[in-house]
């Protein structure tokens, strides 16, 4: 019972065992990247490949799901064995799930027949998995390299798009530019600390008096901004609007969701567990880094009518809000975190599944423009895409889902210990502006009239429509109910990781005030 219930990660057949889920899934995939070369590319083929995809997320999620019920608990080592790990992967298989459903009718339609490119998805989602996982510098390395290498593949899955080929080297580029910033400033923070290992960095900060280290600031900062261009953040944000628009739209879609909510999942690890005596030192330029995207992100897509492209600048603004739950430094601040990732995961899928629904082959109607009076010949489909719109602006009733994400954030920031209202100010203000874009899709497709040559979409089915009324029930019942999500997500700050026994191998991370968690 005790080796079912509490690992000691010394041991690697314990420490596998910890990581069961990934090595599930990595192992999984490996075994059906054999079986999508072995037979020759067709429509048939790419989708029997897609099914058994799904099909080995859902015995990922059940791995995880006895995890979680059996309240699994380690020692500290290189990976976490907490609540906050189990919930982040449950989002990220959740994105995955969305985005390989969309994907086996989206390349049906547009000539895509590499089966490949579903197990390209499950291998990057094994990468975002270890990132959740990850208690050591090492660990956060392996798994950003194995989602970025995968992602910078599906980005130009299209063969025949140029801007496809012109998203995927955009990406590569300027991924492989902030990975150097991200490996360098952990190479500073190991020469600081003479560690990699998370917990063993705040106790040795704590010990030897290195918070005003040159070496370990300068590190912090380096990893801030390869983190910074990981998630999109503004001024890091340049090479999202290009990828997203070029990329195939539901790998725009994954990389929307699952990738920025991997990516801010070892962000927060980090900064909470690593960093927390420096909190002082790197408090200002997180609060600054999530006004600017806050701003940055709503403003320019007022200006934008490509939907793809609007879509991409919600994405930065959003992660700005993700920002906000980062600078609070508390078990609120994870918690919020985890509850807005899940909303926003569901909400963007939604989103692109109707962008998906609604495309031609070739990708033309991407317009907002041509949504113009949906109501009147798809009226389900722009119900469900006004509840997108609604959730992601925070409205409350049918986008209450949002509205209670962004609440929480809110409310962690005002509670902290030293609260944030300024930035929780500027989060409500920012939202505000959303308005003017959100609102503009539902506008169009409700109060203008159809223009009469414009030819009517085919109707949603397969899993795109399953995908589309999924997110579209369950954004609204978290709305009426969002108490079953909030008791999910309880409990599930990385702190929990931290408690442990003195006898432990690893060092254990001092208490500190109460004005420092």
């Amino acid at each position: 019972m005790n080796f079912m219930t509490h690992l000691d990660l010394s041991f690697p057949a314990q420490l596998s065992l910890a990581l069961l889920p990934d090595l599930l899934l990595m192992g999984g995939a490996m075994i059906l990247l054999l079986w999508a070369a072995w037979r020759p590319e067709s429509a048939r083929h790419q989708r029997s490949v897609g099914a058994a995809c799904l099909g080995l997320i859902v015995l990922t999620t059940i791995a995880i799901g006895w995890f979680m019920y059996r309240h699994v608990t380690a020692t500290p080592g290189p990976i976490a064995v907490d609540r906050f790990r189990w919930i982040a992967d449950l989002v990220l298989l959740l994105g995955t799930a969305g985005t390989i459903a969309l994907s086996m009718d989206y390349n049906e339609r547009e000539g895509i027949f590499a089966p490949e490119s579903h197990v390209l998805i499950l291998l990057a989602t094994s990468g975002m998995m270890l990132l959740a996982a990850a208690r050591d510098l090492m660990i956060v390395f392996l798994g950003i390299e194995t989602m970025s290498v995968a992602t910078y593949v599906l980005a130009g899955m299209n063969r025949r798009s140029p801007r496809s080929a012109e998203a995927a080297m955009k990406y590569f580029l300027l991924g492989a530019f902030s990975t150097a910033f991200l490996l360098y400033g952990m190479a500073l923070v190991y020469g600081a600390t003479g560690a990699t290992n998370l917990s063993v960095i705040g106790d040795r900060v704590m010990r030897f008096g290195l918070t005003t280290s040159p070496l370990l600031l300068t590190g912090i900062a380096l990893m801030l901004v390869g983190f910074g261009f990981k998630v999109a953040a503004a001024p890091f944000h340049m090479w999202a609007p290009d990828v997203y628009e070029g990329a195939p739209t539901p790998i725009t879609g994954y990389m929307a969701a699952a990738v920025k909510a991997a990516a801010f999942a070892a962000f927060l690890r980090i900064w909470y567990e690593a960093f927390t005596p420096v909190y002082a030192s790197w408090h200002n330029a997180v609060w600054w880094l999530a006004a600017v995207t806050m701003a940055v992100g709503n403003i320019i897509a007022l200006r934008q009518r490509d939907l793809k492209r609007l879509l991409a600048y919600s994405s930065i603004a959003h992660a700005g809000y993700l920002l906000v739950a980062l600078t609070v430094n508390s078990p609120a601040g994870s918690e919020a975190f985890l509850f807005y990732a899940f909303v926003y995961t569901i909400a963007t899928m939604g989103s692109f599944a109707v962008v998906v629904a609604l495309g031609d082959p070739g990708e033309r109607s991407l317009n907002v423009d041509d949504y113009a009076g949906l109501w009147t010949v798809r009226p389900w489909l722009a119900v469900a895409m006004a509840v997108f719109m609604l959730a992601l602006l925070g409205f409350p009733v049918f986008g209450g889902a949002g509205f209670f994400a962004k609440w929480y954030v809110i409310r962690a920031a005002l509670q902290a210990p030293s609260p944030h209202w300024k930035l929780a100010v500027i989060l409500v203000l920012t939202s505000v502006i959303s308005a003017g874009y959100y609102l503009y899709v539902v506008m169009v497709m409700f109060m203008r009239p159809r223009v009469a040559s414009a030819a009517i979409p085919a109707r949603s089915r397969g899993l795109t429509g399953f995908v589309i009324a999924a997110s579209a029930v369950l954004l609204i019942v978290l709305g009426f109910f969002p108490e079953r999500l909030v008791r999910l997500t309880e409990g599930s700050a990385p702190y929990g990781a931290l408690t442990v026994p003195a006898t432990s191998s690893a060092v254990p991370l001092p208490s500190l005030p109460p004005a420092r968690r």
